[in-house]
């Protein structure tokens, strides 16, 4: 790499860089107490100050960061200690006859320098949980996080720098410019969560040096209610998902399709659950979190606007208070194909209900948009459940619930085209920073030594036998 004092980050690259053959070949159990020591400063020694930087930023309640942030963090690493031992061995697989006396196995390596840029919504669960992976998989690894959320940026790199060298994993914070100027380092390895947009952009940096890379994208969630479904369950747990961490979430049903035949008695199932979980008034309840800047709170507004300027039904919530960027659970329906509701991922606290006549026409509004990261299917009817999987495509989908895919560490997680490159979480968070190294070792004479020059008629003979035979 020519040397460029310029960037502000150079230096630190190239400790990381000296130093990622030593962390590449440590042991199993070096990797191990590395994550035991990062669970516990999780855990134990950080945890109620995590709460209270979640709080800070994105008025997140105690049980959501308990269960969103934290424990996805500690179920992260307990997956991989259960693991690693396995991961980490090579892994044999056949050798050709045409190959006799030779054997070959897959070498799991680290990739080397990794840079892992977060997002502000699950600032720590987001963070960590890439750098579990990088650990695991021997690498070393600089973080950028949101400056969207500072008090949590700050945590983390207190904790960051409590169980790390920086030449091993170093955090930095700063404004976009900062992570232009990471991109511009030529890394081995990039992930990055965030939006499509952004996305682009890291990945024609990625290009420049052709570096690796993983990105957690997002999108249009659709979540499909039929004729068939359980309204009252499937309204209870679309509530949930939507709104917790104020619809905040990557993987949050962005928008419903609903039989046309239910769609007033599936919303009114859909207020009396927000009645139960955020109370008459959500701006006072402690279970119902903030919009993470004014930015973001005018953006929400500005759809909000849009849908009440082309005459859409407010079936609940819409009001706001931007002094403390509230905005209220709100349902809509009755919308026009070009309400901008529909034309960009929300990310916040609004559902879109769009209705639909048959399960065909469901499938064509679903395709006509993007790849969605997750898609959601409330029904009974095995056909029509079958019919919506085979007929689209997304990055992860729930059956009868929503969101609870993200957790399951057994599970790949990650988006398809729009909504994503690449996998992540456990074994596949594993693979996606590692290097699945190819080796052949050949113990005794092999056959292909017979067909080494010079090419006299006895061996293009011995040619079309292996192509035949072989």
């Amino acid at each position: 790499m020519t040397k460029n004092t310029n960037n502000p980050y150079y230096n630190l690259f190239q400790k990381q860089k000296s130093n990622q053959y030593k962390v590449a070949n440590s042991t199993y159990n070096q990797r191990i107490n590395k994550l035991n020591t990062l669970k516990r400063a999780i855990e134990i020694t950080f945890r109620d100050d995590i709460k209270e930087a979640l709080y800070n930023d994105l008025g997140k309640p105690d049980v959501e960061s308990e269960m969103t942030e934290i424990y996805q963090i500690v179920g992260d690493i307990k997956y991989v200690k259960s693991n690693l031992h396995k991961w980490m061995r090579n892994k044999k697989v056949p050798t050709p006859l045409s190959m006799l006396g030779a054997s070959s196995y897959i070498k799991y390596e680290a990739k080397g320098v990794c840079l892992i840029i977060s997002p502000w919504n699950f600032p720590f669960n987001l963070t960590f949980g890439p750098l579990v992976s990088a650990i695991a998989a021997g690498n070393t690894a600089i973080i950028k996080p949101s400056e969207m959320t500072p008090h949590s940026s700050a945590l983390m790199k207190k904790i960051v720098q409590s169980v790390f060298s920086e030449d091993e994993v170093a955090l930095v914070e700063g404004e976009v410019q900062s992570s232009t100027d990471l991109l511009k380092l030529p890394f081995n390895h990039i992930f990055f969560t965030g939006s499509p947009v952004v996305g682009k952009i890291v990945m024609k940096a990625a290009a420049e040096h052709l570096a690796s890379i993983t990105l957690e994208l997002g999108g249009k969630s659709p979540t499909i209610v039929d004729s068939t479904a359980n309204l009252k369950t499937a309204a209870k747990k679309i509530m949930w998902g939507k709104f917790m961490n104020c619809g905040q979430i990557c993987v949050s049903p962005d928008y419903a399709l609903v039989d046309e035949t239910v769609k007033d008695a599936f919303i009114k199932e859909c207020k009396t659950w927000l009645k139960e979980y955020y109370g008459e008034n959500p701006e006072t309840s402690d279970s119902y979190g903030r919009i993470v800047t004014s930015k973001h709170f005018n953006r929400l507004k500005a759809h909000l606007d849009d849908a009440k300027s082309k005459h859409a039904t407010i079936n609940s919530g819409a009001n706001s208070n931007e002094d403390v960027k509230y905005i209220a659970p709100t349902i809509v329906s009755d919308l026009g194909n070009d309400a901008s509701l529909l034309e960009d991922e929300i990310f916040g606290p609004i559902l879109p209900i769009v209705t639909y006549k048959t399960i065909n026409e469901a499938i064509e509004y679903i395709n006509t948009k993007e790849r969605p990261l997750a898609l959601y299917i409330y029904s009974k009817s095995k056909k029509n459940t079958k019919q919506l999987l085979n007929n689209t495509k997304a990055g992860g989908t729930c059956i009868n619930n929503n969101i609870i895919h993200y957790a399951n560490h057994n599970l790949p997680f990650g988006g398809v085209n729009n909504s994503g490159i690449g996998k992540s979480h456990g074994y596949y968070g594993f693979k996606a920073f590692s290097n699945e190294r190819a080796v052949v070792k050949q113990h005794t004479f092999g056959i292909t030594e017979l067909l080494f020059p010079p090419y006299t008629g006895i061996k293009e003979k011995l040619a079309r036998l292996t192509v035949k035979w072989f």
